[in-house]
């Protein structure tokens, strides 16, 4: 378990820092503002959604579902030089960090006698990754969806997001959310040549 969390530390560190770090790029210096352009985790930590909630569904689940957000990082999306279509590059920002890292980390388990906790960690990212890229507000998928929608859907589409937490518990009980998941990863894991879950 703390092998996971250390993983799962790492993971959402550089999720949340790739957000910041293209918003920046982009034209919003919110996230800098806040010294949140760091690797420092201690500064991306929320007590409950980054600490408590991981470990109780680890325990209640035996280690077979976690799930963890980091605070988020601040974006003023009106501040971005093309607001809607910078939105989609923001929220892609972290998803994308997290596949980086998972791919360098899949060379360094070839290369370390099949390191077993590198390979958590390749897991742990793509896991992260795959898990935000489900359209459910507020998860990144959910900006990228909105920035493709006709204008006048994207408001009621964001209003989700009071349901959001909601939603991704009935998508996890559904088992829908584990088969994205689940598949997406043998997929990557396909493409890096390193062990797939199933």
């Amino acid at each position: 378990m703390i092998v996971t969390i250390l993983l799962l530390l790492i993971a959402i560190t550089i999720h949340e820092v790739g957000h910041g770090y293209v918003a920046h790029r982009l034209g919003d210096d919110t996230a800098k503002r806040h010294g949140r352009l760091t690797l420092n985790p201690l500064r991306h930590i929320d007590p409950f959604w980054t600490v408590l909630l991981p470990v109780m569904l680890f325990m209640a689940t035996k280690g077979s579902f976690i799930f963890a957000m980091a605070k988020p990082v601040p974006v003023d999306f009106s501040q971005l030089r093309n607001p809607r279509r910078d939105m989609v590059w923001v929220a892609l920002a972290g998803p994308l960090t997290n596949i980086l890292l998972a791919t360098a980390l899949a060379f360094l388990f070839q290369i370390t006698n099949n390191n077993v906790y590198v390979l958590y960690g390749v897991y742990m990212n793509l896991g992260l990754a795959l898990f935000n890229l489900v359209p459910i507000p507020p998860l990144d998928g959910s900006r990228v969806l909105a920035g493709m929608l006709p204008a006048r859907w994207v408001l009621p589409y964001l209003r989700l997001e009071r349901f959001g937490f909601l939603l991704v518990v009935l998508f996890y009980m559904s088992g829908l959310l584990m088969q994205w998941v689940v598949s997406g990863m043998n997929f990557f894991c396909y493409l890096l040549q390193i062990p797939t879950l199933t």
